[in-house]
C-alpha cells in the first residue's frame, strides 16, 4: 500500500504537565499508539531515490542550540576509526564535522562519497573497520551502544527526535491567563518545510514502516521522556493505554495494519 494522505482524523488528549502547571501537553494519540518503527536497514528507501542507503541522513543535522552542539562535540571526541568511517587523521577539529548553511545556522557537515551525499557521521554500506563489523549507519548511534547509553544522549537533538515532533505555542485563555501548549505528535513530511513534499519516500506515513509489535509510546520511552519529562510521560501512558482500550476505527493511524 502506498504512503497514506497527510490529512486524516486524529485523536488528541490535553493535560496539564504534572511537573509544571504553566504547561499543557497536547498529544496526538493516533500517532503515539500507532505501530510505526524506524526501518533503517530493513526496507527504508531513503528520502531521496538516489541515496536509498542513507535514510534521512542526506542533509545533515541542524543543532537545536549551543548546548546541543557542545554535548555532541563531547561524543565526537570519543569516536575512533572503528566507529567512524570518515574520521580524519589526527585531532578532529570542528570544521571536520560542522558547517554553516545558507541561513547561517550550524549543522553537521555533509560529504559526498561515490556520488552519494550524506551527513559526515553516516557510515556507508562498505564500511569495514579494523576490528570487524561495520556497515551503514550513524557513527554516533553506534557509539551509544558501545558506551551502554541511549542514542538520545549521543546524537543531535533533531536526529533522535525524528519522527516525533515537539512544538510550543503560547495560549491566552478567555479569562486572560496564559499557558504554554507543548504539542507532541508526528513529524510528517510537512515538518521538513515546503521541501518535505518533494521527498521521494518518507517513513512516518508509509505502511512499510508501521510494523512494530508495540506502539510508539512504548518503543520511544527514552525520546518521549526527554521531550516531556518523566511525570508528563507517565500521564501520557495512562491516556494512551485508555485510548488503546477504547479507540474506534476513526482513531487508527491509516498506515497501521487493519
Amino acid at each position: 500500500m502506498p504512503e497514506v494522505e497527510l490529512v486524516f482524523p486524529r485523536a488528541f488528549v490535553e493535560f496539564v504537565n504534572p511537573a509544571d502547571e504553566s504547561e499543557v501537553l497536547r498529544c496526538d494519540l493516533t500517532w503515539l499508539t500507532s505501530s510505526y518503527k524506524c526501518i533503517f536497514g530493513e526496507g527504508c528507501q531513503g528520502i531521496y531515490a538516489d541515496a536509498p542507503d542513507v535514510g534521512c541522513c542526506t542533509l545533515g543535522a541542524h543543532f537545536a542550540d549551543g548546548d546541543d552542539e557542545k554535548r555532541v562535540a563531547g561524543y565526537v571526541a570519543m569516536l575512533d576509526e572503528n566507529l567512524w568511517q570518515q574520521k580524519p587523521a589526527g585531532k578532529v577539529r570542528k570544521k571536520d564535522w560542522i558547517e554553516t548553511d545558507e541561513d547561517g545556522e550550524r549543522k553537521t557537515r555533509v560529504t559526498t562519497v561515490d556520488g552519494q551525499q550524506a551527513c559526515v557521521f553516516h557510515n556507508r554500506t562498505d564500511f569495514a573497520p579494523p576490528t570487524g563489523g561495520g556497515g551503514a549507519g550513524c557513527a554516533l548511534h553506534a557509539l551509544a551502544f558501545v558506551l551502554g547509553k541511549n542514542p538520545v544522549e549521543t546524537k543531535p537533538d533533531v536526529c533522535w527526535q525524528l519522527p516525533i515532533r515537539r512544538t510550543f505555542r503560547e495560549v491566552e485563555r478567555q479569562d486572560g491567563s496564559t499557558y504554554t501548549e507543548v504539542s507532541i505528535g508526528e513529524y510528517d513530511r510537512r515538518g521538513w518545510g515546503p521541501g518535505g513534499h518533494d521527498l521521494d519516500w518518507y517513513c512516518s506515513g508509509n505502511t512499510e514502516a508501521h510494523v512494530a509489535p508495540e506502539p510508539v509510546f512504548r518503543t520511544h520511552v527514552a525520546e518521549l521522556t526527554e521531550l516531556m519529562g518523566r511525570p508528563a510521560y507517565d500521564e501520557l501512558v495512562r491516556h494512551c493505554e485508555a485510548h488503546l482500550r477504547s479507540r474506534s476505527a476513526l482513531a487508527l493511524h491509516p498506515a497501521d495494519p487493519h
